[in-house]
């Protein structure tokens, strides 16, 4: 098959979930012998080569602005697709649905994976809110099908537009590795810190963890993996509001990012939104303890592998959770077995690519 994926920022992946996710989802489609194009925002990926890991790679610019980037370059990327042979067009977030219709003008099937329910993230703007609810709804009338990688976002799609999507869930595959350079760098002993990884944003709530770590009696360290575009003023109160115990590393890949995630005394995730966050099953994937806000969301992911505190509650909660697992470390080794376990039996890319490569069979097909 010909299989192109849009929307995300491109590859190789050094921003988000979806970003992961293609990658991961490219490479192996690569090597079951399909020909994968990804499309990229030039002004994101810095790799320059035509052709990463033999998926290859197509340059578009776009607007880099906060409500117009994601837009802007999937309207250039899908009107490209019609001067090219795909069989397939991989689209992702639900925002994308408007233009979803596209690729189809020239005989292409499209999917779409419409993320988690992005309208209840607090960075949003009532209009927008309005629009993305909107493009929702579009979403269930112009692609070809629906994918989601939660049971909770299949459900609302159901209730909320009587809409039947295709569940396909997220992956995680790594690998731990030895303290290095990076523990070094961040004065880091192995099971002697609390991390958290992921966009600082409001709506991800990393303000739940500085303040409740504040509170705990430990000499643990806290360490906050991420930085986001356009949320300037919320990451520099995190940062005033954080004691001398947090560490802020910025965005981290690759090497760092998995040294430190393979090290961690616990992992917290205090998301209020979205739908099945990859750095959840991860650092699920790396063996650690899990502790999640209690959304629909990540209680699906963790099943009985992690721990949950009350989100309503927010920091003070967060702090009754962690100061309990740092006072009785007996039971951080039964969680972190879980959750490897948990990750092995669910959420494997080679899993997760078997599915998505019979389901774009099944549409050809049809």
């Amino acid at each position: 098959m010909k299989i192109a994926l849009v929307g995300t920022r491109g590859i190789p992946a050094n921003y988000s979930g979806f970003e992961t996710c293609a990658e991961e989802l490219s490479v192996r489609l690569v090597e079951r012998g399909h020909a994968v194009t990804v499309y990229c925002r030039s002004h994101h990926v810095t790799y320059t080569k035509p052709y990463y890991r033999g998926v290859r790679l197509v340059r578009l610019p776009t607007i880099p602005n906060k409500y117009l980037d994601t837009i802007t370059h999937t309207a250039l990327a899908v009107a490209h697709t019609l001067t090219q042979d795909y069989d397939v067009a991989l689209m992702f977030i639900a925002g994308n649905s408007p233009i979803s219709f596209v690729p189809r003008l020239s005989g292409k099937k499209v999917a779409l994976n419409v993320d988690g329910l992005d309208w209840k993230r607090r960075k949003w703007p009532p209009l927008a809110k309005k629009y993305i609810q909107f493009a929702e709804w579009l979403a269930t009338k112009l692609p070809n099908l629906v994918i989601t990688d939660s049971r909770q976002v299949q459900r609302y799609y159901r209730e909320r537009f009587n809409a039947e999507t295709v569940y396909i869930a997220y992956g995680a595959d790594v690998t731990p590795v030895p303290p290095g350079e990076f523990m070094r760098q961040y004065g880091l002993t192995p099971q002697k810190y609390i991390l958290f990884v992921g966009r600082l944003v409001p709506e991800n709530c990393a303000h739940h963890l500085v303040k409740a770590f504040d509170q705990l009696k430990t000499d643990m360290r806290c360490v906050i993996v991420g930085d986001a575009p356009y949320a300037e003023n919320y990451i520099k109160e995190l940062k005033a509001a954080a004691g001398p115990r947090v560490i802020f590393t910025g965005y981290l890949y690759g090497n760092g990012y998995h040294e430190l995630s393979s090290h961690a005394y616990a992992f917290v995730e205090t998301s209020e939104a979205g739908g099945t966050h990859p750095a959840v099953l991860e650092a699920m994937a790396f063996g650690n303890v899990i502790i999640v806000n209690d959304t629909r969301e990540n209680l699906e992911t963790i099943g009985d592998a992690g721990l949950t505190y009350d989100g309503k509650r927010g920091a003070p909660a967060l702090a009754e959770t962690l100061q309990a697992l740092i006072d009785h470390p007996e039971r951080a080794e039964e969680y972190r077995c879980r959750a490897q376990e948990r990750v092995r039996q669910h959420f494997t890319w080679d899993a997760v690519t078997d599915e998505y490569e019979a389901l774009f069979k099944r549409m050809l097909k049809k």
